[in-house]
């Protein structure tokens, strides 16, 4: 299936505090297990994320800098806590705290990764987005895509170095 651009309607596409979002991905972001909750706060069927790359329901505004911290983090075959805001397949959108952890095998082979998302508290949010608003610029800024992901994350990694905290320790202390 194609990507097609989605625009953000800025509706909020709820869910309760005490449901879960869970997907598994493949070794290559590519969703292979998507629950019921899933499905219904990101407005897809089954059928339609089964295969596709999780970046399926990536929020413009969402920095790209996090996901590089995410996956090479998740290299190490460490877990991964991340405050995320998705796009629903109408364009309305949902924050997750998300928890990610590769699963392995018995010999320690990564198989594949397995996410738990929570809805995070507003308070939360309202912390995280100065900073993901500030990293969505700078990843703007230059000409090049790549460039600029870069530069956020090395924005990203300063922040934190000045903190002097993971971002682990960062997002959990929000």
């Amino acid at each position: 299936m194609p990507r097609t651009a989605i625009a953000p309607t800025g509706r909020e596409s709820p869910f309760a505090e005490d449901e879960i979002i869970v997907t598994k991905t493949d070794l290559t972001g590519r969703i292979t297990y998507a629950n019921e909750v899933f499905l219904r706060i990101s407005r897809y069927g089954l059928r339609q994320v089964i295969g596709q790359p999780h970046s399926i329901i990536r929020h413009p505004e969402m920095p790209r800098c996090v996901f590089k911290l995410l996956w090479d983090t998740l290299a190490t075959k460490d877990e991964v806590f991340a405050y995320v805001v998705n796009l629903a397949s109408n364009g309305d959108h949902y924050w997750v705290f998300a928890h990610i952890t590769p699963s392995l095998d018995m010999a320690g082979n990564v198989l594949g990764y397995h996410s738990n998302r929570r809805k995070p508290d507003p308070a939360q949010v309202a912390r995280i987005e100065p900073l993901y608003r500030e990293l969505v610029l700078e990843e703007r800024r230059p000409s090049s895509r790549k460039e600029g992901m870069l530069s956020a994350y090395d924005r990203l990694n300063h922040i934190l170095a000045e903190k002097g905290v993971s971002y682990d320790q960062f997002v959990l202390a929000l």
